[in-house]
């Protein structure tokens, strides 16, 4: 039996939409166009909505606890205060979104909640909380390359060693990838790491991607020169992104995520009709609109 990509319940978990001011490119959006041109116009520009998933929100509420966790004193970051967050985190993620309260309705909350603590008493085993103090949790990063490419994110820990060594860290509530969505994991690293280099003029040391489901970590340890040609990669990614929003072709592309996609009901390739493209936003020099958090937890 087929399975969703590896990090599914942590990749564009739904949050509270967060305003932009200008188009750009975040992690999520990127590998958007990649796997299918079409999708990322469904995304991007007609902002169709997409059902958010029990295990999307789940893993918005896991990220949530493990933020509440580090805004508490090094010490209190012992797992039974940790469990006890869980319950604060739902309700938050609830009010912004009361859409959601259907998606723990059958099994029921406690359950739901449970699985969040599970997940994050696993947080433990593969790392420490309580022995340092990350400089950032949950930070928006963004910058435009030499080339005009506008990058943004959000970065779930950003931890500074006392020596300036600096480590980039993502949380995922999904599985590890296989070869197959190694790419993919990949990929983000090399953006956040792109992104730091251009903002702070520091080589990232290391990032860092938790697993969480299957208890994996995935560490990369860029280089400057990788960098630099993946810095290439991006700036003929936005030219493509930006030719397509002219003339309005974004073409669709299968493949076996189709049957994860949720507008495969309106793809031309499964006998759908694509809404009439609504032109690249302000005549093709003005904004996108709004990206969200989540793309970060994502993205």
């Amino acid at each position: 039996m087929t399975t969703p990509p590896a990090d599914t319940d942590s990749a564009d978990v739904p949050a509270m939409a967060v305003s932009r001011s200008r188009p750009a490119l975040s992690p999520s959006r990127a590998m958007d166009f990649k796997q299918c041109p079409l999708k990322y116009r469904f995304r991007a520009i007609d902002r169709i909505p997409e059902p958010p998933s029990r295990n999307a929100v789940r893993g918005t509420v896991v990220h949530a606890v493990l933020e509440d966790l580090y805004r508490l004193p090094t010490a209190d970051r012992v797992p039974e205060r940790a469990a006890e967050l869980a319950g604060p985190a739902w309700a938050r993620v609830l009010a912004d979104q009361p859409e959601i309260a259907e998606l723990v309705a059958d099994d029921g909350l406690e359950e739901f909640l449970g699985e969040v603590r599970t997940l994050v008493e696993t947080y433990y085993r593969l790392e420490d909380p309580t022995r340092f103090d990350p400089e950032s949790c949950e930070s928006r990063v963004e910058v435009e390359l030499e080339s005009g490419v506008p990058l943004r994110g959000f970065v779930d820990r950003i931890d500074v060693a006392p020596t300036g060594q600096l480590r980039v860290v993502d949380y995922k509530t999904g599985r590890s990838p296989g070869l197959a969505q190694e790419t993919k994991a990949l990929f983000q690293l090399k953006f956040y790491a792109l992104v730091v280099l251009r903002t702070r003029g520091i080589l990232p040391t290391q990032l860092r991607l938790i697993y969480l489901a299957d208890e994996q970590i995935l560490t990369y340890a860029p280089d400057e020169p990788e960098l630099l040609r993946f810095e290439r990669t991006l700036a003929a990614l936005w030219r493509a992104i930006l030719d397509a929003g002219r003339t309005g072709d974004f073409q669709p592309s299968t493949s076996w995520l189709c049957g994860f996609c949720s507008y495969k009901h309106l793809c031309p390739e499964f006998d759908g009709t694509p809404p009439p493209y609504p032109g690249w936003p302000d005549g093709g020099t003005g904004e996108l609109p709004d990206e969200t958090l989540a793309d970060s937890v994502a993205d």
